[in-house]
């Protein structure tokens, strides 16, 4: 599986990367249906931290469970190609069409923690979202598009400005920061 050669590749940029690595790698080597939401403890997901060409700003969206600004992404729903998710959450969860990957290269990873929560009608158990992170860039002047469903904002803010706009503290303080910090170190 290619994925489980990216992660082996992939260079920790802190201790938070380097336990994560290993837990993701942990399930995916002894987890059956990873990959879906059938496993209902933990599922391969994908997001996107999108940024500007001068690299001074990020796209966000205003999630609809989280009620907070966050990064854009979603389940791999049995796609092994995980930028290939990250890509098509952007485009949906954006409108944004004309995405350029500053590398396909993972650009970090984490465990995140889901509460359980009521989506379509149904209640979902807390779980894990084992996920991939990528980086890409998008020309802010292109239109962007609310994907009702799932969001009810799009917008652009700089570094500091993302993190502040997040109500979520642990996203806040351990991945909006080092997503930010990573960016600004190519």
């Amino acid at each position: 599986m290619d994925i489980i050669r990216q992660i082996k590749n992939f260079k920790p940029y802190n201790e938070q990367e380097k336990h994560d690595k290993i837990g993701i790698l942990k399930y995916l080597e002894k987890e059956k249906n990873i990959f879906t939401r059938d496993n209902k403890i933990a599922h391969m997901t994908a997001s996107a931290w999108v940024v500007n060409k001068g690299r001074n700003k990020v796209v966000m969206i205003y999630h609809n469970i989280y009620n907070s600004w966050s990064w854009m992404g979603g389940h791999a729903d049995g796609e092994e190609d995980l930028f290939a998710v990250a890509t098509k959450e952007v485009r949906e969860e954006s409108g944004l069409n004309n995405i350029i990957p500053i590398s396909k290269d993972i650009f970090s990873l984490e465990i995140l923690t889901v509460d359980g929560h009521i989506k379509k009608g149904e209640y979902i158990s807390s779980h894990l979202h084992l996920n991939i992170t990528y980086l890409f860039e998008a020309n802010e002047k292109e239109v962007l598009t609310v994907k009702p469903d799932e969001n009810s904002g799009v917008e652009w803010f700089g570094f500091d400005e993302s993190i502040e706009k997040s109500t979520e503290p642990w996203f806040k303080e351990r991945i909006y920061t080092k997503l930010n910090k990573k960016l600004n170190k190519l």
